[in-house]
């Protein structure tokens, strides 16, 4: 994968592996996306953003997503999709002092 390319999410995606991908490309470079067609990949998609959030943990590193529709050619037809922005943020430093 290079930096413009996106990684592509199906309803049958490892939530880990996709996470452990996206993981790898947020140590590297500020920002990925993940793109999905449909409900269930969205979903898988979504969860990846969420496990990749716990695998940064020990490197410092916190996300923030930004969702927008895409439009996906498959095959011959075009789909909309949703295509996930994944950028690295610093992790927000908590009192211990402040109650939540």
């Amino acid at each position: 994968m290079t930096a413009d390319t996106p990684l592509k999410v199906g309803a049958k995606s490892n939530p880990n592996a996709v996470a452990g991908a996206l993981a790898a490309a947020l140590r590297e470079r500020e920002s990925a996306e993940l793109q999905a067609v449909g409900a269930g990949a969205i979903n898988q998609a979504i969860k990846a953003v969420a496990i990749a959030r716990s695998y940064l943990r020990g490197s410092e590193i916190d996300v923030i997503c930004t969702p927008s529709f895409v439009t996906v050619a498959i095959g011959e037809n075009e789909r909309t999709g949703i295509s996930l922005l994944v950028e690295r943020r610093k992790p927000e430093v908590k009192d211990p002092h402040v109650e939540s």
